[in-house]
């Protein structure tokens, strides 16, 4: 698990938009695109590099007026990292 003080932020190379031929946000990269559902364009919309993880949990809980999502976001913070989307700061 990572250091929860620790700043999510994309990785170089990738850029977040909404994609509206796709119908939904997507990164993209030099060898192609990846298209996100919901869930995973909410919690990289909030890594920016300035917010610490305790923070984008909170700011996500607070914007979907939702409780006890730290695991989920943890969860996919790991699987984002592991695929070379997200750095932490």
């Amino acid at each position: 698990m990572p250091d929860l003080d620790a700043k999510p932020a994309l990785a170089p190379g990738y850029r977040f938009q909404w994609e509206p031929v796709q119908g939904c946000h997507v990164l993209l990269y030099p060898e192609g695109m990846v298209q996100l559902n919901e869930t995973a364009a909410a919690i990289l919309s909030f890594c920016d590099g300035q917010r610490n993880i305790l923070r984008v949990i909170a700011d996500l809980e607070n914007e979907y007026a939702a409780e006890g999502l730290r695991e989920d976001v943890l969860s996919f913070l790991a699987e984002a990292v592991e695929r070379g989307w997200v750095r932490y700061a």
